[in-house]
């Protein structure tokens, strides 16, 4: 089961009620994604607590949590009355948050390969063939450049 919502700008955040992944670290994960990949840029406003909450079908108190962790680190501005914004903070990526999030997107991968009946050992040969043409071509990309094999 999923539910999402859609930001501004056609940003979007997608919650993954089986993953595992606490939904407030999703919204704060679906965020940080969204400034790294310039969807979500300095002064764009969020969505308010309350209707954030009713998009994604979730306690308000989720939302104030994940809004709460990212003013602490400097991403989020609340101004009494006019809402919640971007600041023009940098994403900074520590060592330990960095891991988190591999791990994350390691357990999401399998859970999803596992729901197609594709097994741990197809995924790492694929991942070894990915990191052989890497080598080979001088790139570190992931393939996320490469047309798909047929």
């Amino acid at each position: 089961m999923s539910e999402s919502a859609t930001l501004r700008r056609g940003f979007r955040v997608k919650l993954e009620m089986t993953s595992g992944v606490p939904v407030y670290r999703q919204i704060i994960d679906a965020v940080l994604g969204g400034i790294a990949s310039g969807t979500l840029r300095a002064g764009d406003q969020l969505p308010t607590v309350r209707q954030l909450a009713v998009d994604l079908s979730i306690n308000p108190n989720t939302v104030v949590r994940a809004y709460r962790e990212l003013e602490i680190r400097g991403i989020l501005s609340t101004q009494q009355g006019t809402g919640t914004f971007i600041t023009d903070q940098k994403v900074k990526t520590d060592e330990m948050e960095k891991q988190r999030r591999i791990a994350q997107l390691v357990r999401e991968l399998l859970a999803r390969a596992g729901s197609e009946g594709i097994t741990l050992q197809d995924v790492l040969q694929h991942l070894e063939e990915l990191k052989e043409e890497q080598s080979a071509t001088g790139t570190n990309d992931g393939g996320a450049r490469r047309t798909r094999r047929t």
